[in-house]
């Protein structure tokens, strides 16, 4: 079997820099998902069932666009065909969404329609994203994997940085953080604008500087005998059974911290609004009492939740430059999840906006770790032709979390409730806390490739 060669580290960039505008459209729907549909008019109860689309639709688009780029050879590419085409949905669903609330639709129409932008959005995204964590696999040996996704997450992390901080942005540039009620912000809708836009451009400069191994030469890299190759069916439920034990244990670690973070995409917004902005209470058409999106309260707080995210992002990058300190991973990974659980569970306390960054700084090294030890552990797992199905497949340890958590959100939600109160969402993010501090204790029993 031929060795892939080292690659030199502007070539490492280039596979992954159109993860970068990937992030960006990633970042903006996981900070303001929550925001657009509070203010359309949805119940605190009900958020959660709004984020059941995006993971649902990563389980299903991932591993078919894993299994099907398996065996794509074009001259365009393995990989790259599917990233353009899903950049290319992404961008024209990110000029629609934002906009649900301005087309003069009932609020029932202008949920739906927000519904079906949010799947295509999430579809196209998953369908863009996945090919980079696959490029990698095909294109770069054992011992540059680290350093490649490192660069990934680095610019994982930047992109997010600069979707966060759009809304905000803007809003301090002048332009308008509220609207009537029942629309959305320009800052936010402009913030989409421009995250398409940063988007294609990054997706296009990556289509153009990466030249993926054609056929002959990637069964030499990786050691597949073409003959055995096409007589081979394929079957996901039967690589499935096959997958090595990294695949199952790091997946139930997995679990929990996904679950975790679909509590915070979630519930940050309103509890920033209630516990640190003192966002106005008021009735709503079902007779509940809830916070006021349409006041500048709310709309403020939403504003300052990108910043908060951001300063995760920050916590990040810089706890990625720590991990690789730890003799272990699996230490890395403890220690990273009880920092994160602490942080979480830390938001209970705090009533400070500047202070909530602290909070979200820990925040942050849970989100390195799970960026990263999670796909370094399993693609040193994995040989053989069936890299990007596998990497589908293991996003199932991603999507099924946030599936469940995004089911059950609501109704945990209402056992925290008084009648005649706002509901607490704080405290799904202490429960999102102690869900990260039992992703950890499962961390021992992970099995690694020695």
């Amino acid at each position: 079997m031929k060795k892939i060669p080292d690659l030199g580290f502007w070539k490492l960039w280039n596979i992954s820099f159109g993860f970068f505008g990937v992030q960006i459209a990633y970042a903006l729907q996981s900070a303001n998902i929550s925001r657009i549909f509070s203010t359309l008019g949805a119940d605190p109860h009900d958020l959660s069932y709004f984020w059941i689309l995006p993971p649902l639709a990563g389980i299903i688009v991932q591993p078919i666009i894993g299994a099907m780029s398996d065996r794509t050879w074009t001259r365009f590419g393995r990989r790259i065909p599917y990233l353009f085409v899903g950049a290319l949905i992404a961008v024209a669903v990110m000029c629609l969404l934002p906009n649900a609330g301005s087309f003069g639709m009932t609020v029932g129409a202008a949920m739906i329609f927000g519904l079906i932008s949010l799947m295509f959005l999430d579809t196209s995204i998953n369908m863009a994203m996945q090919p980079f964590k696959m490029m990698v696999g095909d294109m770069v040996n054992e011992k540059q994997k680290g350093l490649a996704y490192s660069i990934q997450s680095f610019l994982c992390n930047a992109g997010s940085l600069a979707g966060y901080v759009f809304p905000y942005l803007f809003s301090t540039i002048g332009i308008s953080k509220i609207a009537p009620k029942g629309v959305i912000p320009d800052s936010v809708i402009y913030s989409f604008y421009v995250g398409a836009a940063i988007l294609i451009l990054c997706v296009i400069y990556t289509t153009a500087k990466v030249k993926e191994y054609p056929p002959q030469l990637y069964a030499e890299y990786h050691g597949i005998n073409q003959e055995e190759k096409h007589k081979e069916k394929t079957n996901m439920f039967k690589l499935l059974v096959k997958a090595p034990k990294a695949f199952w244990t790091v997946g139930l670690v997995q679990f929990f911290c996904w679950a975790a973070f679909m509590f915070m995409w979630t519930y940050t917004n309103g509890t920033v609004a209630a516990n640190v902005f003192g966002a106005p209470e008021t009735i709503n058409a079902a007779g509940a009492v809830v916070l006021d999106t349409a006041s500048e309260q709310y709309q403020a707080a939403g504003d300052w939740v990108g910043i908060l995210f951001a300063v995760q992002a920050i916590g990040s990058v810089i706890w990625a430059t720590i991990i690789p300190q730890f003799k272990s991973l699996k230490m890395a990974y403890v220690v990273s999840l009880v920092l994160g659980g602490i942080g979480f569970i830390s938001t209970l306390f705090i009533h400070d906006q500047h202070l909530l960054f602290v909070s979200f700084l820990l925040i942050g090294c849970a989100w390195a770790a799970m960026l990263a030890l999670p796909f370094t552990i399993l693609t040193n797992a994995l040989t053989g032709g069936h890299m990007g199905t596998y990497l589908g497949l293991f996003n199932g340890t991603i999507c099924i979390p946030q599936i469940v958590a995004a089911s059950l959100g609501g109704l945990i939600l209402k056992l925290f409730t008084t009648e005649g109160s706002v509901p607490p969402e704080v405290n799904m993010l202490v429960l999102a806390g102690i869900l990260l501090f039992v992703g950890a204790c499962c961390v021992g029993i992970i099995k690694e490739k020695k």
